[in-house]
């Protein structure tokens, strides 16, 4: 039985994700990853680790993160407390979408996730207070190989949909995209 509905976006690899209850009166079951299943959508690796996050404050933004090859990643993204604007980045040397975002509302009601292929960046603002999300990730994360870009940065536009109340000082330091910006390969 599929537990997931795919639906592709207009960017490459980049997979909206909406995961399938099976609900009684005791509550729901909700798998939150298939190896199997998402095979044909690109995640051809283990997962190497599990990040939870929790972020206090409507408004926040946290991203837009990304490791350098040879530790590129892909993410599969679930909400599970509040709701909030998940945003991948595609920057992949060469891609017709290079420097092209898309953004989805992920919540813990509406049981969407968000698969980022590698080569994507990725960030969220949070819509609601206390909202608490669930990464998986097919490769470790290695401080050496980190990248970033500024969540405000103006060649990416980004329309955040809320007022922005917090943002970390290393999110802030990242420099807005310079006209040489080549992107990362896979």
């Amino acid at each position: 039985m599929n537990r997931f509905l795919i639906t592709k976006t207009p960017l490459i690899g980049l997979i909206e994700v909406q995961r399938q209850q099976l609900t009684d009166t005791r509550g729901f079951l909700s798998r939150l990853f298939s190896a199997e299943e998402f095979f044909d959508f690109g995640w051809h690796k283990s997962i190497a680790q599990i990040n939870h996050t929790s972020t206090v404050h409507r408004g926040t933004i946290r991203g837009m993160h990304f490791q350098h090859p040879p530790h590129s990643e892909m993410k599969l993204i679930s909400c599970l407390r509040g709701e909030v604007w998940d945003v991948a980045v595609d920057i992949r040397f060469g891609s017709p979408t290079f420097l092209c975002w898309h953004g989805v509302t992920l919540s813990a009601k509406n049981c969407r996730a968000l698969l980022i292929p590698e080569g994507f960046a990725h960030g969220f603002q949070t819509l609601t207070d206390e909202v608490e999300l669930l990464y998986c990730h097919s490769v470790a994360y290695c401080a050496s190989f980190e990248g970033g870009l500024h969540p405000e940065d103006p060649r990416l536009s980004i329309k955040w949909p809320l007022p922005v109340t917090e943002i970390s000082d290393r999110d802030k330091s990242h420099s807005f995209i310079s006209h040489n910006f080549k992107g990362v390969s896979p």
